[in-house]
This record gives C-alpha cells, structure tokens and sequence, in this order.
C-alpha cells in the first residue's frame, strides 16, 4: 500500500507522573524513488559493515502536519507491520489526510481514520510549548532525525573492448533527513518534552 512507518519511543519523567515511556507511531505514504528496493540491497555486498557511516547527504527537514488519527486494530489493512511497529502507541497512531485520501482511493476501509481536532474547530487550540494548562488540549511538536539511510543506487561506468561505454549498479548512496510531526493531544501532559524546544 505504500506506506512507511516511524516509530518513537520516549522516555517518561517519572517525577512528573508520567509513565515509564511513551510511544508515537507516524504513518505517510512511501513515494517511488524515496528508498531503493530491497532486492537490490541484498544483492549489493556492504564492506565493513561495523563502520560507523556519515551520510553522503543530507536531506532537507520535512514538517509534516498529522491530522488524523489510526485506529490500531484497524490498521493490519493498511500494513500488516502497524501491528508489530505500532504495538506500544495503539492510541498514538497519526497520519495526514493527504494521504488518506490517497489510500482510499486504493481501496482501504475510512472506517480506520478519525480525523484529529483542528485549530479551526477549537479557536482556543495552542501549540503545547504556548500552553500553560497541563491538562488542556494542543498541538504537539515531535522532531526526529533518521541519520543514516539508503536512499538511492550508484551506477558506475565501464568501457568494454570496442569502447562502448556502459553503466552498473555499483554501491548505495545514503542520506540523512529530518521530520516534524504536528499532531493533536488531548493534554499537555502527553507533549511535555515540546517545553524544552
């Protein structure tokens, strides 16, 4: 279904009464060309693979505004993985209606989409780091950085005896890039970390 998967786990601040951790799940459409296929990574060797690896580049910051939420038991439909990456955030499962709109039109059941309160609904709505009340709703902000990931194949160039040149699959370009996600929480309490950015 086109479809990719970032998992957050969080440590809680227990002193706060929070819980031991909390867990978030973002679900958005995989576009083609985004990450090179499985098949051709297995068949590319990795020298060295201990090395710790910079990325050959860095992709700019995508802030992504989750306006809908995905009902957990629902989910197997739209990935068969929601159950075991999404597991700890059944109520913390967030997507954007853009995308929605896209899987449905593939034919996925609305019924596992509920489309998250909004700024124009609650005129009063703030983000989280601008409320005071810990017990009021807001916008949440989460940021994370996938560093290292490979993006795309590297062809390299040969000449064969007649001087004809030809090109091959040689290596993986990897890429760095980071993500915003906006999303709505019934209280602040559940966003206390947006204090600190």
């Amino acid at each position: 279904q086109e479809v990719k998967i970032f998992r957050a786990l969080i440590l809680g601040e227990l002193e706060r009464g929070q819980s031991q951790f909390q867990a978030l799940c973002f679900i958005t459409r995989l576009h083609r060309n985004e990450i090179i296929p499985s098949e051709s990574m297995a068949k590319l060797r990795q020298k060295n693979p201990r090395t710790v690896r910079q990325a050959e580049e860095v992709r700019g910051l995508e802030h992504l505004s989750m306006d809908v939420a995905v009902n957990f038991s629902k989910g197997a439909q739209l990935s068969s993985h929601i159950h075991n990456v999404c597991a700890e955030a059944k109520e913390a499962i967030y997507t954007r209606e853009e995308d929605v709109k896209f899987w449905l039109e593939k034919g996925v059941d609305g019924s596992m989409f509920e489309v998250l309160p909004q700024t124009s609904d609650l005129p009063d709505l703030q983000r989280c780091k601008l409320c005071a009340d810990r017990w009021k709703p807001c916008i949440c902000s989460y940021s994370l950085s996938i560093e290292w990931y490979p993006c795309m194949l590297k062809y390299c160039k040969s000449r064969d005896a007649g001087g004809k040149v030809s090109s091959y699959k040689c290596g993986i370009r990897s890429c760095q890039k980071g993500y915003t996600f906006d999303y709505y929480v019934p209280q602040k309490q559940l966003c206390l970390w947006d204090e600190e950015t």
